[in-house]
């Protein structure tokens, strides 16, 4: 048996009697080192999605088993989030994260990270290089979702980008649209949250300060019907607007807007792991100032109370 955060009827528990995981053929058993709480963790409690089971899909661990497959014991990983079939019309067609038969790490179907051992395809693994640490490398899967942006929309040095929060995920995403050299502003409420990306020469602005129609693409990292109502203000005519976050509810607008500005709306989901972990490897973005605290996974749900806290950047479990 494990410790494990688990979540059944929007209540989180910490259980001690979960069953370690077994690993099938082609499958990797995988001692959890740490976990990332992101804010779909938080929206999941709150009953964002219909789950029952221990939640966490950010993650770094090393692989203890691995049947047929000893090559990877041993080896340092992340792992990708969608568990798919590989064999239906959207995985065929190279659009695996939408597999029509797929489960989700901590989110649908899988039981997630925040626990001490977890099971995932051999397929889904990314070893991690020497030189990154595993507090680098649990951002991961948090850093590819930002890369996903540069998969769907060409971001030239010449556009004007207005990035609408800067918390867990807004953070990274400005450090990856900042090495395309494009006019990056950030809409930034929290003093933190500015120094932080002041500390890596990215402007940071109020929403008062936010031009209309002045910009040719806008993120909005917020999932508030406020931070939508920004980018639908801010963006131009025949602009892109990129919906990175996990939205509540719903947000009322008049769509007739988009239809006479010709406005593109993005929705952006997980991204690529190899680049994101080149770029860990490199240095080019260093994570690890954006951790605001680490936790026992004892104490998990002292961490999630922490997590849910305004201002409060990336909380890390450590299981046993």
């Amino acid at each position: 048996m494990m410790q494990a955060l688990w979540l059944e009827n929007q209540e989180i528990t910490l259980r001690d009697d979960v069953p370690i995981p077994r690993p099938e053929t082609g499958e990797a058993l995988v001692k959890v080192h740490l976990a990332g709480i992101c804010a779909t963790d938080l929206e999941m409690a709150h009953g964002y999605y219909p789950f029952t089971g221990v939640l966490g899909h950010e993650f770094v661990g090393q692989v203890v088993e691995s049947p047929g497959e000893d090559i990877w014991l041993g080896q340092r990983v992340v792992g990708e989030i969608n568990i798919t079939c590989g064999r239906c019309e959207l995985c065929l067609m190279g659009r695996g994260s939408h597999c029509e038969r797929r489960s989700v790490l901590g989110i649908l179907d899988h039981d997630g990270v925040f626990t001490e051992y977890i099971t995932l395809p051999i397929k889904n693994l990314h070893r991690v290089p020497d030189s990154v640490s595993d507090d680098a490398a649990v951002f991961t899967e948090p850093l590819a979702a930002a890369l996903e942006i540069q998969e769907q929309v060409l971001v030239r040095p010449t556009d004007r980008v207005l990035l609408i929060g800067a918390g867990r995920l807004g953070q990274l995403v400005a450090r990856t649209l900042a090495l395309t050299g494009c006019n990056l502003e950030v809409v930034a409420r929290r003093k933190v949250q500015r120094r932080l990306l002041q500390d890596c020469h990215i402007t940071t602005v109020s929403e008062a300060e936010v031009g209309e129609n002045k910009f040719d693409l806008v993120v909005d990292t917020s999932g508030s019907p406020s931070g939508f109502l920004l980018a639908k203000r801010a963006i131009r005519a025949r602009g892109t607007i990129v919906l990175k976050s996990t939205y509540k509810g719903e947000v009322n607008t008049n769509l007739s807007t988009f239809v006479v500005d010709e406005i593109t709306l993005v929705g952006s989901r997980c991204g690529p792991f190899p680049p994101a972990i080149r770029l860990l490897e490199k240095n080019i973005i260093d994570p690890k100032p954006l951790i605001s605290d680490d936790y026992p996974l004892s104490e998990g749900l002292l961490a999630f109370e922490r997590a849910g806290q305004p201002g409060t950047l990336k909380i890390l479990l450590r299981p046993p």
